[in-house]
């Protein structure tokens, strides 16, 4: 291959010298520099991938067209501290067009101010800063993955883990500081947030991290994210064991630095490996390919021949390191095929800086840097860490992240997050449309556990719980206290003492009254509380409504209770016309029409052909009429011949049957159950009248009523105890009281148990419940729903509402309040069927009549010159003069005789010869036909 080259290259330059072209000679060599930490877990990898990568570059010369790069490295020290600045800074002083690092964030923050002076590109493998990516910034290119996206797997994890808060340790520094504000960005995303804070002095001692962790083993959560440096990482894992934080109950999360420090040092002690056991950790991920699988395997024989610290494994900043300087190199190659000259000069600002140790003033502006530098970011090129090419953003496109947990002597992927995908078991480049996502494999956890830790712990730190409680002056079952003292009894109270008992868990709490003991507390301002922290819970008849959901979090409602109406209630008794009571009187006016609709419409059916609806007309009205009504009973003794007749028939006895039965049942309910009446029938007609409208002082009721139903506030009356209740009610709105009272239904069964003077009307027009409240996104809250679905199930839930809410005297008497009469609107379908069916049927038997009329007048030779009346007549004719007429037409048109005058008087001794003769011919007989005509 060398040898094709040496000679192209010959042949180039005769051609040139023949033709006699003249073009600018590329450099020989190209200064490029790097500033790594040599004694660290990725310095030191990068150290010997970087020198990999220019002997590759230098000994294939397609790749710089016969050019080649000069590395010159400096050591920043372990630190990245000051001592590295200084180091990186008389690394600047030669005409360098790039530099690959720093290594660490924090410097790289203050070499990037160099850089924008000079315009020399920044290539950083691994300062993961996300704010380096700002436009402050410019000439900074980070050729590894950005800690916006590592941030953004963790969230993810916490996520899908459900978990709500998390505490993060980190070291004091940029790097440290701007990675956790992108983990609380993410957090915030999903709904979750860190919860604790715990800084960590960048020149840490052992000292300084037990104090901070006794902090963090004080806090309620149990999820701990750790950012820092590979150089105290494991001691903050090993300061953890030895303080108990890495038993069951805890969940680490650390960055990849844990995932660095177990692919490089391959010979951990034992005794390191087993305190880290259950922690997650985070891996950039590169796809499998030939280029890595090749460079995989001769690392081995890169770490003998060019390391002076022995043989030790392969991490993925290597692998970016190394492709930081393919991708330089291919810059270089697009730059000098433009340019192909590289210059450099002084900057007058430095002069005044000529002299010193430091030689500021040799320190050169490289001309073409921003040319350079567009270069860079526009290359695309495949390397041993799969596709490289930068975003608008200046991110490396198509991050991903492997999910690890250390279990036994090594790692474990679990899982693999992309941000296209987000959580998946296959790895991003393999993933498709068809494959779930979301979804990561078991994990064992610390403790060697595989159930998934709860997160969180009631705090350790000796304060207790302060449960508010409102201090009540009415319906005592509920909550009361005793004395002025802080101990409460009551209903509420005892299905939270019963529910914390279910925990799995110990619960220090405090009970702390809430009202002055005179009125009832406004529940509003008790909830307030929670989220100005004065209360961490509040514990008592607490009603969950929309509005009170966006200040605090509540459990499972323990008690179901909706809105009702209470009103005073009379004893109604039985009566001489007790009888009318089933139905209104609408609905018995309907009834009465369409049983003398149905009579009349059966008539005209059956008229023309049934005996028994013809005569004179006053027996037809009275047998219509005794049809009609007769049928309530089934008692109709009158035959129905005809289709459409017994088609009207059959479904009004249906309806009959229909209403006796209604009428049976109602009429039954009002003379064997004792009836209240009252003259409030339930929300609709209080909130249409003008009536005062009592309501428990302290409570949503008075602002549900006014924005839901727009009852006017001045209608509203505040009561605050039952007492105050039951001589509002009896005073009526005629001596100042109200005519009823809204309230739950809980406290008016309690009421109602022993004043059989009211009662509730309407139906319960709201379903709510009461709840405890904690402040939002609390898990306690969810710990107590779980408790209080376990009291339900096993029946202790039942048990405490018998002890303290059995109902006595007047609410189990069974007495009802007055029902509605049965109206028109219970029965309209019935009614429409058989009106239907009678209007189906009158119009089928006009249609039969027009069409015998019609075929009549075709037949008759009689001119009509009246055809309404003519028809009219027709329809009243019995069907079976009408069948002898249109035989007797037939008859005398076949055999008609000769005509001849005769005298009235044989004319009608002819005519009673004819009727002898129909009527012997009806008998069976037989007569001698007689024509004549007239």
């Amino acid at each position: 291959m060398n040898i094709l080259w040496i000679l192209f290259m010959l042949f180039y330059n005769w051609l040139l010298f023949t033709t006699g072209t003249s073009v600018s000679k590329r450099p020989d060599v190209v200064n490029i520099g790097a500033i790594l930490s040599f004694n660290s877990s990725i310095g030191k990898v990068a150290k010997v991938a970087l020198e990999a990568a220019v002997e590759d570059v230098n000994s294939n010369p397609v790749v710089l067209s016969g050019t080649k790069l000069k590395l010159a490295m400096q050591d920043s020290k372990s630190s990245g501290g000051f001592l590295g600045i200084v180091e990186a800074l008389r690394f600047m002083e030669n005409d360098t067009v790039a530099i690959i690092g720093p290594q660490h964030s924090v410097m790289a923050h203050v070499v990037s101010h160099i850089a924008n002076e000079l315009q020399v590109p920044l290539l950083s493998f691994a300062a993961t800063d996300p704010t380096l990516n700002s436009l402050q910034f410019p000439y900074f290119v980070r050729t590894t993955q950005s800690d916006l996206f590592q941030m953004a797997t963790v969230a993810d994890i916490v996520r899908y883990y459900e978990w709500q808060d998390v505490i993060a340790i980190y070291v004091d520094d940029d790097h440290g500081r701007n990675g956790v504000a992108a983990l609380g960005d993410k957090l915030a995303d999903n709904r979750c947030k860190i919860s604790y804070k715990a800084p960590l002095n960048p020149k840490l001692s052992r000292e300084d991290i037990t104090k901070t962790l006794v902090k963090v083993a004080l806090m309620e959560s149990r999820i701990i994210v750790l950012h820092i440096y590979a150089t105290w990482g494991l001691e903050v894992l090993d300061a953890a064991w030895d303080m108990g934080m890495m038993g069951s109950g805890y969940v680490w999360i650390a960055t990849d630095w844990l995932s660095t420090v177990l692919d490089t040092e391959s010979s951990l002690p034992s005794e390191a490996m087993d305190r880290m056991q259950g922690v997650l950790t985070l891996r950039m991920h590169t796809p499998d390919s030939e280029l890595k699988r090749k460079f995989v395997s001769g690392w081995s024989n890169l770490t003998a021949a060019k390391s002076d610290n022995g043989l030790f494994g392969l991490n993925s900043y290597g692998l970016y390191a190394y492709d930081t300087v393919m991708l330089l190199a291919q810059a270089l190659d697009a730059f000098l095929n433009q340019r192909e000259n590289i210059s450099f000069s002084n900057d007058p600002s430095l002069s005044e800086f000529r002299g010193g140790n430091l030689h500021f003033d040799n320190m050169s502006i490289f001309d073409e840097g921003n040319h350079l530098l567009n270069s860079i970011l526009q290359v695309n090129i495949t390397g041993v860490t799969g596709q490289i090419k930068f975003t608008s953003n200046g991110n490396l496109m198509h991050p991903a992240y492997e999910v690890i947990n250390v279990v036994g002597k090594g790692m474990r992927t679990i899982g693999y997050w992309s941000n296209s995908s987000r959580l998946s078991v296959v790895p991003p480049e393999k993933l498709n449309t068809g494959t779930p996502s979301d979804h990561l494999y078991g994990v064992i956890w610390p403790g060697q556990t595989t159930q998934k830790p709860r997160g969180w712990v009631f705090s350790s730190n000796g304060r207790q719980l302060r449960v508010g409680v409102p201090n009540l002056v009415s319906f005592r079952q509920f909550v009361f206290r005793v004395g002025n003292s802080d101990i409460f009894h009551g209903y509420c109270i005892e299905v939270f003492l019963a529910a914390v008992e279910l925990l799995p868990y110990a619960l220090p709490y405090k009970f702390i009254p809430f009202g002055d003991g005179h009125s009832n507390p406004i529940k509003t301002d008790l909830l307030y509380n929670i989220t100005t922290g004065d209360f961490d819970a509040v514990v008592g008849d607490i009603t969950i409504t929309t509005n009170r959901t966006k200040m605090v979090d509540f459990t499972q409602p323990y008690i179901e209770s909706g809105l009702v109406v209470v009103a005073p209630v009379r004893k109604l008794h039985s009566s001489a016309w007790a009888f009318l009571r089933p139905f209104t009187p609408m609905m018995w006016t309907v009834t009465g029409i369409f049983f003398l609709v149905v009579g009349a419409v059966v008539w005209v059916l059956e008229r023309r052909t049934n005996d028994d609806f013809q005569g004179r007309p006053r027996k037809q009205f009275v047998t219509t009429v005794w049809f009609s009504f007769s049928t309530l009973f089934f008692t109709h003794r009158e035959k129905v011949d005809s289709t459409l007749g017994r088609l009207v028939l059959i479904i009004w006895l249906f309806a009959v049957l229909i209403l006796n039965s209604s009428y049976t049942a109602s009429l039954t309910s009002i003379l064997t159950v004792e009836q209240l009446s009252s003259p409030v029938k339930g929300i609709e007609s209080l909130a249409t009248s003008n009536d005062p409208i009592g309501y428990q002082n302290g409570t949503f009721i008075d602002s549900y009523l006014t924005e839901e139903y727009h009852i006017q506030k001045s209608r509203l009356v505040p009561l605050n105890s039952a007492e105050e209740y039951e001589r509002a009610l009896k005073d009526g709105p005629q001596k100042g009281g109200v005519s009823a009272v809204v309230d739950m239904r809980a406290y008016m069964e309690l009421f109602l148990s022993t004043r059989c003077d009211f009662s509730i009307v309407g139906q319960e027009f709201t379903k709510m419940g009461w709840g405890f409240a904690f402040p939002r996104e609390s898990p306690l809250a969810v710990d107590l729903s779980t408790a209080i679905l376990k009291l339900s199930e096993n029946g202790e839930l039942q048990n405490i509402h018998d002890k303290w809410l059995t109902r006595k005297a007047c609410s189990s008497e069974g007495a009802k309040q007055d029902v509605d009469r049965l109206p028109l609107k219970s029965f309209w379908g019935l009614f429409l069927l058989c009106g239907s069916a009678c209007l189906l049927a009158l119009l089928l038997f006009i249609i039969k009549m027009v069409r015998q009329y019609m075929r009549r007048s075709g037949q008759s030779s009689q001119s009509q010159s009246a055809p309404i009346q003519s028809f009219l007549a027709f329809v009243k004719e019995k069907e079976e003069d009408d069948n002898r007429m249109e035989l007797e037409d037939g008859q005398s048109r076949s055999k008609r005789r000769p005509r001849k005058m005769v005298s009235n008087r044989r004319v009608r001794e002819l005519d009673e010869s004819v009727n002898d003769s129909d009527h012997a011919s009806v008998c069976g007989g037989n007569v001698n036909e007689v024509h004549y005509v007239v």
